[in-house]
Order: C-alpha cells, then structure tokens, then sequence
C-alpha cells in the first residue's frame, strides 16, 4: 500500500522539479503533468503523477501531520 502526501512545487527546470515535502526538499520528474511553481503535487517513484488542489492539499497535510503527532504521543 502505498501513502501519498502532497508537495509544492518550489523550482521547475525542464522535466524535473524540486518539490517541498514539509521542509524536506526532493527532486521528481514532472513530464507526465503540466505543473507551475506553487502548485502541490502527488509523487510516486519519482514522477509527480498529479496536480492537487491547493485546499486539497493543505487538508491533507494537516491531516498527515495530526497522524504523524498522535504517533508521538505516550
């Protein structure tokens, strides 16, 4: 199974992106969408594969941070 999470798309050049995962910034190829900096992307095995919603994607975000936060809790 595999889990998703938005990222927003900082730098473009040519097919590939750097993209913010939260502070973590990767590199994904975007030739199979047609994104602009600012937008939020789905990435797997290194291809952006979706553009996503802004509002979309800050849900899910907060989302993945409220899991990931009651992960750490004793």
């Amino acid at each position: 199974m595999c889990l998703a999470v938005p990222g927003k798309i900082v730098s473009i050049h040519g097919q590939n992106a750097t993209i913010d995962f939260g502070g973590v910034q990767r590199e994904a190829n975007v030739s199979l969408v047609e994104p602009k900096v600012g937008d939020y992307v789905v990435v797997h095995a290194g291809f952006a594969i979706q553009v996503v919603d802004e509002e979309d994607a800050k849900e899910t975000i907060k989302l993945w941070e409220e899991l990931m936060a009651s992960q750490q809790e004793p």
